[in-house]
């Protein structure tokens, strides 16, 4: 199953986000073999596998946070390279793994930080730029917390505030790693929820990288498997949840059942 290549984007769906040849080293070691994706657009790609599959490293690359060894990511088709920082940041907005705790900032401080790209240090800050940060913190549910301080929120509150700080950066593509990991399971799903919605109502896109295979399946729309470096499955979320590819994927038994509710497949370690 390696090397499998993801689905191509369909004529009215075009890539958002592809790579060529795309390959990672660190010290004389792989990290990411080279790989051909593509990641369409108005949709939600999950990246999943086991720690230490790339999904995080091929995340950053996308982000121009580390850069390439070798090949090469295009976004809307020209390579993100070609972008000026700024006009690359009004296109894509970026979560890591590790937030900053933002200490001494209010909720609405955070979240206007992220009209940075489109007024920069020195400019000014405009009536467009004060009703994003309005519309941002009601869509996510923060408009309530916007005079808190930033670190006496909880975990989910915190996480919500970010992705108003995206929203607000009033981006078409929101690259996001390891949003929920370290949420609990209510918590997991108010936060992968607003995203979802967030796409849908926005039309915006979405690449994210998940660690649990039945929250992935259930808020993505395609899924791209990392093993060791190399893309071992794609497609759509569903045609990934089989016995046989969670086995190549995870290296663990697993089984598939019909979710008691849904319907929709959900997976299990036997």
């Amino acid at each position: 199953m390696k090397n499998q290549p993801a689905v191509e984007p369909s004529e009215d769906k075009p890539a958002v986000f592809a790579t060529e040849k795309l390959r990672f080293d660190v010290d004389g070691r792989t990290i990411l073999h080279p790989l051909d994706l593509s990641f369409r657009a108005g949709e939600i790609s999950g990246l999943i596998g086991h720690n230490g599959s790339g999904k995080s490293t091929l995340i950053k690359l996308l982000a121009r946070q580390i850069q390439p060894s070798g090949g090469q990511v295009l976004f809307d088709g020209a390579p993100a390279g070609s972008y000026d920082a700024r006009a690359f940041a009004r296109a894509v907005a970026y979560l890591p793994q590790d937030t900053t705790s933002a200490a001494g900032m209010t909720v609405k401080e955070l979240v206007a930080s992220g009209r940075y790209p489109w007024h920069g240090a020195l400019g000014r800050f405009t009536d467009l730029d004060r009703e994003k940060v309005e519309t941002a913190m009601r869509l996510t549910h923060v408009d309530t917390l916007a005079g808190r301080m930033v670190d006496t929120l909880s975990g989910g509150e915190r996480q919500r505030v970010w992705i108003a700080m995206l929203i607000a950066q009033d981006s078409r593509c929101l690259l996001l790693d390891e949003p929920t990991s370290a949420l609990d399971i209510a918590h997991q799903m108010e936060v992968l929820g607003l995203v979802h919605a967030l796409c849908r109502t926005k039309n915006l896109s979405a690449i994210l990288v998940l660690h649990d295979i039945n929250i992935a399946s259930r808020f993505c729309d395609h899924l791209y498997a990392l093993k060791a470096g190399e893309l071992i499955a794609a497609g759509p979320s569903a045609s990934l949840m089989k016995a046989e590819t969670l086995h190549a994927i995870y290296g663990a038994d697993m089984g598939v059942t019909a979710h008691p509710v849904h319907g929709t497949p959900l997976a299990y370690v036997i």
